[in-house]
């Protein structure tokens, strides 16, 4: 039926909205007998559907116009987002569904043992969710959005329920928080589904509580909106990240840890009006940072004169199908090839997508066409020697060695592959694995002050962690000082790069 058409008898109704409505979404309710019905969101990004004779719980689902790929991790995945609600009226019903409702709905799924909520929506059945559940879930949520919904204009925030309250999908109050959220859904290595939804601001800073020791890390809703007004504003230069964990934001729970994006955007004239966009993402390799809709979320922002950083290769090693519990994920959902020895792409017959060049135009090929700058980066180095073990020299180390026997269909050098394809593509190439790797050999002695090494007693979050500590070493990724460091050498390549000129001005 039409979203907006009044309905006779029980109904369940609510607001589709991302900070703003979602128009056109079809919304999906299941019940506990496996009963569905469905319709679409109206100009207003609300839905009307006739619950008589469904059976409490239920789970409501909304998925964006023109993809319904919600599940697929090979490929784009749209955008997804669910509701539930323990009880139904005999009147109406309200269930709003945006990235709030999502995260109740993860933390309830997860509880069922299904990796995320998607996982409960597939089951096409609300059977086992509880009133205690959803109430325990929402609970969790009140003190990350108390102040944000307070600033808002929200009343009783400390009653705040997201599936329930009244709202519009018109950005103020509710709409407001809303509209400067990231909301994602993870990522499950070991089967290749959807994990649990992960909510960010507006400035790609974690938001909510990572886990039983870790403190809350509420929104700053002020700040938020300060982000989101520079992302949006005609007057900045974006800076896109596409990355992987050596440039992510991180967590304060997993101090000392830091990216080098999430120390980039100071290093610019305060004048200059750059905002960065750092939405590199842990785990990501070039086609999962694609298929997974991080780079759509930040490219529906660029404009012309602006600049997309493209720092992939570390995760696009993820080629090895005989890997122990995610082989088969990994080669599904995370590997590209890179070039042969001789330049040439390879992929398999019919996937074009698994060659890391090619993947890497993708990229290109959507900056371009909204005038943006694409700017490749080859990876940072491991703290790895020539036997690819910890110790020195440290030598380049992106690149397969293994052939189809040890299961990886192809070989060759990733970081020459991302140097092909500058060359191709006529782009700006910042060597980052080269100046990573001088940097490190000249620090033999102190390198664990700048790659993660940190101590559990001060940083209990590491008392679980089997790298990263003083113990053993993270040889991957950074703490403070060498998130600063790698910062700086990016910066050094900007100003060594003829054709980044106009960007090398706006530096301090």
């Amino acid at each position: 039926m039409d979203g907006a058409r009044k309905a006779s008898g029980p109904v369940l109704t609510g607001v589709v909205s991302v900070g703003g409505p979602l128009v056109g979404a079809s919304v999906t309710v299941a019940d506990a007998n496996g009963q569905k019905r469905s319709t679409r969101t109206d100009a207003a990004g609300v839905y009307v559907i006739d619950t008589g004779g469904l059976v409490a719980p239920v789970v409501v689902s909304a998925v964006e116009a023109g993809n319904d790929n919600c599940t697929d991790s090979g490929r784009l995945w749209s955008r997804c987002m669910a509701s539930v609600l323990a009880t139904l009226s005999t009147g109406e019903s309200r269930a709003n569904i945006n990235a709030l409702t999502d995260k109740i709905v993860s933390d309830v799924a997860q509880g069922l043992k299904y990796k995320g909520p998607q996982g409960i929506v597939n089951a096409g059945t609300a059977k086992g969710v509880t009133a205690e559940a959803v109430q325990k879930a929402t609970e969790a949520l009140r003190p990350v959005f108390a102040q944000a919904l307070r600033d808002a204009g929200v009343a009783e925030a400390e009653r705040f329920d997201p599936v329930s309250i009244a709202m519009k999908a018109d950005r103020k109050g509710v709409d407001a928080i809303l509209d400067v959220l990231v909301h994602n859904r993870g990522y499950d290595n070991n089967s290749g589904v959807p994990g649990g939804t992960l909510l960010l601001d507006a400035d790609y800073r974690y938001v909510g509580k990572m886990d039983a020791i870790s403190s809350v890390e509420p929104l700053d809703l002020k700040y938020a909106q300060a982000a989101k007004a520079k992302i949006v504003d005609p007057a900045y230069t974006r800076i896109v990240i596409v990355g992987d964990s050596t440039a992510s934001t991180y967590e304060l729970a997993r101090l000392p840890r830091m990216g080098w994006g999430q120390v980039f955007e100071p290093l610019f004239k305060p004048d200059a009006k750059v905002k960065v966009l750092n939405g590199a993402k842990s785990g990501r390799s070039a086609r999962a940072f694609l298929n997974q809709a991080y780079f759509a979320q930040m490219a529906a922002y660029l404009r012309a004169g602006d600049y997309v950083l493209i720092h992939m290769g570390h995760n696009d090693q993820n080629c090895e199908s005989d890997k122990k519990d995610r082989g088969a994920a990994d080669v599904a959902n995370l590997c590209t090839y890179p070039n042969d020895a001789a330049g040439k792409p390879q992929f398999p017959v019919g996937r074009p997508e698994m060659s890391f060049q090619k993947t890497l135009e993708t990229y290109i090929e959507i900056a371009r066409a909204r005038g943006a700058i694409p700017v490749l980066m080859t990876p940072t180095t491991r703290v790895w020697n020539k036997d690819r073990k910890e110790g020195f020299p440290v030598v380049p180390n992106h690149f397969t060695r293994q052939n189809a026997a040890g299961g990886i269909a192809y070989v060759g050098d990733y970081s020459q592959t991302i140097r092909d394809t500058a060359q191709a593509n006529k782009l700006p190439l910042i060597d980052i694995e080269a100046k990573t790797i001088r940097f490190v050999n000249a620090h033999e002695q102190d390198w664990r002050d700048y790659w993660l090494a940190a101590d559990p007693v001060r940083f209990p979050w590491y008392a679980t962690q089997s790298v990263g500590t003083f113990a053993k070493p993270d040889t991957t990724h950074f703490q403070q000082k060498g998130a600063e460091a790698v910062a700086a050498m990016v910066v050094e390549g900007i100003r060594e790069t003829p054709e980044l000129k106009a960007l090398a001005a706006k530096l301090r």
